[in-house]
């Protein structure tokens, strides 16, 4: 398996993750001593993926607890919350970023001293990087039980170790299922503009000697139609009450699937469920035009040509077979609080 994706280095006190915008070519690490770098790292996505998310704003919040120590106690907290907003702006859709945010920051507010207070923010944050690893074990344990010992899976995007703190949500289920001796390969699609399915999953997954192929996204509604696919298991970046947001593509791949009576599968951590709100209320980023525009240096469309590049789209729970959680799987229909069962446990 990859190494993990972000962790706290305890010899510099900084945070260290993998870059993956240079994935598969260059694997680099970097170590980030700033929040202002940091929120660099997550608007360039070389920091990504929901839950991974969550640890990243965890631990940016620590890191700027550990910046300001030696402010007087006022000055020391209107500093890091000021520093959490700058992290917390900078992807709007995915929920995970301001849940660990705001569990550091809870977390401080007790405290009646900068030391204290700061040395809390580290606590917590570690605790948000452990139970994400154990959550998405628990995940893939729960999800390799609905994969038939021989199978097909469909993925898009990437929703595996590099997504989280390690092993991952949709690919943990494949990780898990492969472990206890089933026959899984995979199909991964390229997920356009930036890739996600054939640099990272696709590398992860020949990391780890699991068979997978890259598609084009729009090769998948036809491999469905051949019957080469048995399941689709992807991740999510937010579950409201009544419909998934994940990488733009999902929907397309949901409705398709649907039509051809195969499995739709989301795994995800209760962390991700946001059922107080409807789809509509949720802003869905829009990214830079240059990346559909370009490929690396290579022009893809004129320049005075506009693009619309939404990151996410909205999967209505109608198409949803399953939601594999750390505390088990809920199947629909999704109707009324669905999700009740489940609030306890978060």
């Amino acid at each position: 398996m990859v190494a993990p994706t972000i962790f706290w280095d305890i010899k510099d006190d900084s945070i260290t993750f993998i870059d993956q915008t240079k994935l598969p070519e260059v694997y680099e690490t970097v170590q980030c001593t700033t929040v202002e770098r940091l929120a660099e790292a997550i608007r360039r996505l070389e920091v990504r993926g929901a839950p991974a998310l969550g640890v990243a704003g965890a631990y940016g919040v620590a890191l700027s607890a550990q910046h300001h120590i030696n402010l007087p106690l006022g000055e020391f907290f209107a500093n890091v919350k000021a520093d959490a907003e700058l992290l917390r702006s900078t992807r709007p859709t995915a929920i995970n970023l301001g849940w660990g945010i705001d569990r550091v920051l809870d977390a401080m507010q007790p405290s009646e001293s900068v030391w204290d207070s700061a040395g809390c923010a580290r606590l917590e944050a570690d605790i948000v990087h452990d139970e994400d690893v154990a959550l998405c074990h628990a995940i893939g344990e729960h999800g390799a039980k609905l994969l038939p010992d021989t199978c097909t899976v469909l993925t898009h995007c990437n929703a595996g170790s590099l997504a989280c703190a390690e092993w991952g949500t949709a690919l943990g289920v494949i990780r898990s299922a492969v472990e206890e001796g089933k026959k899984v390969q995979v199909f991964s699609c390229e997920t356009r503009p930036i890739n996600q399915g054939s640099r990272l999953t696709a590398w992860e997954l020949s990391e780890d000697n699991i068979p997978v192929t890259t598609i084009a996204d729009a090769a998948a509604a036809y491999l469905m139609q051949k019957d080469m696919i048995d399941v689709v298991i992807v991740g999510a970046d937010r579950i409201t009450c009544d419909a998934v947001f994940n990488k733009i593509g999902t929907y397309m791949h949901a409705v398709t699937a649907q039509h051809h009576q195969i499995p739709f599968y989301v795994a995800a951590p209760l962390s991700t469920f946001d059922t107080g709100r409807h789809a509509d209320e949720v802003i869905v980023e829009e990214r830079d035009r240059e990346e559909l525009a370009c490929c690396g240096s290579k022009h893809l469309m004129p320049e005075n040509v506009p693009a619309l590049n939404y990151a996410f789209d909205q999967t209505p729970l109608s198409l949803i077979s399953g939601i594999i959680t750390e505390q088990g799987i809920f199947t629909g229909p999704f109707e009324n609080e669905w999700w009740m069962d489940f609030e306890d446990s978060k």
